[in-house]
């Protein structure tokens, strides 16, 4: 069996978002506020989880209590993915509505980079079952 690996996050004040390991080894993430503090955390958490990424990992990081996603956010998420470790990501993130959803896919859509497999999602449930695909079913 595959040690999982330690989450090393500790909930901070100021800090919009938290974190907590999935059964199969991937971390939630459910973000309350995308401010420039919660940005600049999350995106120090990220690329140290990222430090020695080997094998498949999914994460879901859920939005859906996030009122506005700014573009910096979505520019910052797309840097983190442009790191080569992210290759053995699978992201999942849910979003409140179809418009959030819209704007994320609009500023995303020239994003170039041989990152993590990430799909955006209104729906929770629908998320989860992405995420738990086997891989020969993600082409």
């Amino acid at each position: 069996m595959t040690e999982i690996k330690p989450l090393h996050w500790q909930p901070k004040a100021g800090i919009g978002y938290t974190v907590a390991r999935r059964a199969d080894g991937g971390m939630n993430l459910t973000f309350t506020d995308l401010s420039e503090a919660t940005l600049a955390d999350w995106r120090e958490f990220a690329y140290e989880h990222l430090l020695g990424s080997d094998r498949l990992t999914r994460n879901l990081y859920d939005l859906r209590a996030v009122s506005e996603i700014p573009e910096r956010a979505i520019k910052l998420a797309m840097e983190v993915n442009n790191d080569p470790a992210t290759r053995n990501l699978r992201v999942a993130v849910v979003v409140v509505d179809e418009a959030a959803r819209q704007a994320i896919l609009k500023v995303a859509a020239g994003a170039v980079g041989s990152g993590a497999v990430i799909r955006v999602f209104t729906n929770l449930a629908e998320a989860e079952a992405w995420l738990m695909k086997p891989m020969e079913q993600m082409a």
